[in-house]
């Protein structure tokens, strides 16, 4: 198969979507009067002109009337011109902007058939398990009846786990619809396979990531961390609490949107509580590491904002950008053992990361991805910069009869939720079914409270199951229905009018606050007016919204104590401004934060390689095994030596006997001492060999020693990684450069790391016990560890 010209990603603009818009057209006279079996038979036709090198781009416009068709005779629904224009985008890699309420999951049916005919993975992404099942169930009648297979990613029941078979039936499929988390956790667990038959996943292809802006930007540098074994817990976590608890803010520390550090005087203070004499210094790493978890406990987790405590589960997590508390998950790093112990809560156990991944490293490893969302276009530039793709907005379908009234500026909270619930009220009073927005899970406590004070019944989405939350959101748009929610709940179900609404002025959303970005206040006002259905929109915001806070905090206390006078106009251009500036320190964060991922996305790409070679029976010689023996001797050598610490040396790595013929006065001749050694490693090879009496066991046996060395050293990496990170937070602002010091202390790192994969080879080889087992006719091995 070749790609045409036209298919290199993002080349396409309006005028020529267009142009290949009319093609599609051309063929639906004809494409209509096929029987069902000619239809489903197009499948088959087209991967025969694939076959013959045809690229996908030549057979696009015939490829997608099919699908139109089948869309028409499965589900009862014929794709738009807009929608056309949409799936013509996403086959060419770029990210669409399509309105909510626009028909996006049907677009999807139309690139998503494309691709999957080329035989290689193809996915859709989306952000919940529920829309990926329903979207799975829904569309899956289109490309089945078309002679694809497609599955669900996720299970039926949440809570719900697939086995390893399951999941080599579900990725073998020609579609996939599954969620973000799930695909890069699965990516992770793919990778830590201890042989070639337990692998799942096909190498990665096509993916179409729904709500794109949340996934590529929002939580791009969200970390998805497989923990292993646990950590001794360290009695650090008390001692760092009770530390960062004398300190003062300004004086001792500085905090800024969402990073906190310590001052010179604050270093100075830290180095006297713990009697040490560097703080940054990597002999005292870990003291820096609890200083830096416990001061961001204190000063950047709020309770009720950031996480709630409950008797069952002790720290619960609130999701920042749905509002809704996440029950079993827990921030890695020590950082959630950190705000157990500010809080007072018994400290759960701190694990190791066995391996990480961030959606932004996982979705580049696709050669060929799309996304689409309602909101997306404000992001381009740094879209472009960081994934290299395209951003294109595709008109509406029908004119957007939605009214955005302009925003109301208020001096505090009080007056500011006074007004919207008055507004609520007027609105409800109509019988128009009204929608407010709020940031978090207490403002949606408050919202309803005053809404029960004006006898209103209502609707609160701020849980955890976002099956029920679509069904709440989806009966939103009824007469009389009021629904509170926090800012993405429900998002990707579409709110239809019910009857009689569109006469009385259709959805009217609330926002109460500033959002964090225009994207998001973006997302909230597109629930009105879908389609062309008439609704209104408006925000009330005031200098207590989250996103002003730390901004001329204490100009604005005054403000709002009304110790002195302000205008409506500086009111506005200090909200306007603070989510401006929170927007910008947002894509700063970002840019960091993938330089960051660049350095440990460069070493896991050699790791799995290196996997990927051992569990696809790459070949490894004695002669190599000795080449990696030689350099472990080399190091020793470089040391002082004696005899007690030569003997602990073969006791620990090559023996587990001493037949030493080497004497004190020998110890100088390295010449000796590395053929004494090599001799020994030379003899346990022969011995495991002439032991095993089977050279495919024998081969089998060195590839499993050696991938549990690479494994053990991995694991080690990934968790220093990690806590490196986490330290790192304010270096920046200590007048240090974080990210290069990260990257020096990573290489070397990584080179202590590989030092000790060799000696772990060696070790491994040589010291493991092995037994034989007859299974049938077949023979295996067991392995235990030395």
């Amino acid at each position: 198969m070749k790609f045409g010209k036209a298919e290199k990603l993002g080349s396409l603009n309006l005028k020529k979507i267009y142009r290949i818009l009319k093609k599609v057209k051309s063929y639906a006279p004809v494409i209509s009067e096929l029987s069902e079996k000619k239809l489903a038979d197009k499948t088959k036709y087209f991967k025969k002109k694939l076959a013959g090198g045809a690229s996908l781009d030549e057979i696009l416009p015939e490829a997608y009337a099919v699908v139109c068709e089948a869309d028409k005779r499965i589900l009862g629904m014929y794709p738009y011109d807009v929608q056309i224009m949409g799936a013509i985008a996403l086959n060419n890699g770029i990210l669409a902007e399509m309105n909510t309420g626009e028909g996006k999951t049907l677009v999807a049916t139309m690139p998503l058939y494309l691709n999957a005919l080329t035989g290689k993975s193809t996915f859709l992404v989306t952000a919940n398990e529920y829309l990926a099942y329903r979207d799975a169930i829904e569309m899956g009648a289109v490309y089945k009846f078309l002679g694809l297979t497609v599955m669900p990613g996720v299970p039926r029941n949440p809570g719900d786990r697939f086995t390893n078979e399951e999941k080599k039936k579900i990725y073998a499929a020609d579609i996939v619809y599954t969620t973000h988390s799930v695909l890069g956790f699965d990516y992770l667990f793919n990778n830590l396979v201890k042989s070639a038959e337990e692998r799942f996943m096909r190498d990665f292809y096509y993916v179409i990531i729904d709500e794109a802006d949340s996934a590529l930007l929002d939580a791009a540098q969200m970390p998805l961390i497989i923990a292993g074994a646990p950590r001794v817990q360290s009695n650090l976590y008390k001692m760092a609490d009770f530390f960062v608890k004398t300190l003062v803010e300004e004086r001792d520390y500085k905090k800024e949107d969402k990073k906190v550090w310590l001052t010179d005087e604050g270093v100075k203070r830290a180095e006297a509580f713990f009697r040490i004499d560097n703080f940054y210094s990597r002999k005292y790493f870990e003291v820096n590491r609890h200083v830096t978890l416990a001061l961001r406990a204190k000063a950047l987790y709020e309770l009720t904002k950031d996480y709630v405590i409950s008797e069952k589960d002790g720290i619960v997590l609130i999701d920042s950008s749905t509002g809704r508390m996440v029950p079993g998950v827990k921030i890695t790093g020590g950082q959630h053992q950190a705000i157990e112990q500010k809080e007072g809560v018994k400290l759960t156990q701190e694990n190791r990361s066995v391996a990480s991944i961030t959606y932004q490293s996982l979705f580049l490893l696709f050669p060929k991805m799309a996304g689409m969302s309602g909101t997306i276009s404000d992001s381009k530039q740094e879209l472009s910069d960081i994934y290299g793709a395209k951003v294109l907005v595709i008109p509406t379908n029908k004119k957007l009869l939605r009214k955005d009234l302009k925003t109301v500026y208020c001096k505090d909270s009080l007056q500011q939720y006074s007004e919207a619930i008055k507004a609520a009220v007027n609105a409800h009073q109509k019988g128009r079914p009204v929608l407010i927005i709020v940031s978090s899970i207490g403002e949606t406590e408050i919202v309803s409270k005053l809404l029960l004070d004006e006898k209103i019944p209502h609707n609160v989405l701020n849980a955890n199951n976002a099956y029920w939350e679509a069904g709440i959101i989806k009966e939103a748009g009824q007469k009389d229905a009021v629904t509170v929610a926090t800012s993405m709940a429900g998002r990707g179900t579409d709110i239809k009018l019910g009857k009689e609404v569109k006469e009385l002025g259709g959805l009217a959303v609330i926002g109460i606050g500033r959002m964090k970005n225009t994207r998001q206040e973006r997302q909230a006002i597109g629930r009105a007016g879908r389609q062309g259905d008439p609704g209104t929109s408006r925000f009330y915001v005031s200098l207590e919204d989250d996103v002003v806070s730390g901004e001329l905090a204490d100009d604005i206390e005054k403000y709002i104590s009304g110790k002195r006078r302000i205008s409506t106009r500086k009111i506005r251009k200090i909200i306007n401004g603070a989510q401006r500036s929170g927007d910008d320190n947002a894509v700063r964060y970002r840019k960091n934060a993938m330089e960051y991922d660049k350095v440990l996305q460069k070493q896991r790409d050699i790791i799995y390689s290196t996997r990927d070679e051992l569990l696809s029976g790459g070949n490894v010689t004695v002669g190599t095994i000795m080449n990696v023996a030689a350099k472990n001797i080399d190091i020793l050598l470089k040391k002082r030596l004696d005899k007690a610490t030569l003997n602990r040396y073969i006791l620990d790595n090559l023996s587990t006997r001493i037949d030493c013929k080497i004497d004190e006065a020998d110890l100088k001749n390295k010449k000796l001492v590395k053929e004494h050694l090599f001799k020994i490693i030379e003899d346990g090879i022969t011995a495991k060999e002439s032991y095993l009496d089977d050279h495919m066991l024998f081969t089998e046996y060195i590839r499993r020693c050696i991938l549990r060395a690479v494994d053990d050293g991995w694991v080690e990496q990934v968790d220093y990684l990690q806590q490196l990170q986490n330290a790192m937070g304010g270096r920046s602002h200590a007048g240090r450069n974080p990210i290069f010091e990260y990257q020096i202390e990573a290489r070397e790192s990584f080179r202590d790391m590989e030092e000790s994969i060799h000696l772990n080879i060696i070790r491994n080889i040589l010291l493991s016990n092995v037994t034989i087992v007859q299974k049938g006719d077949k023979k295996t091995i067991n392995i235990m560890d030395p």
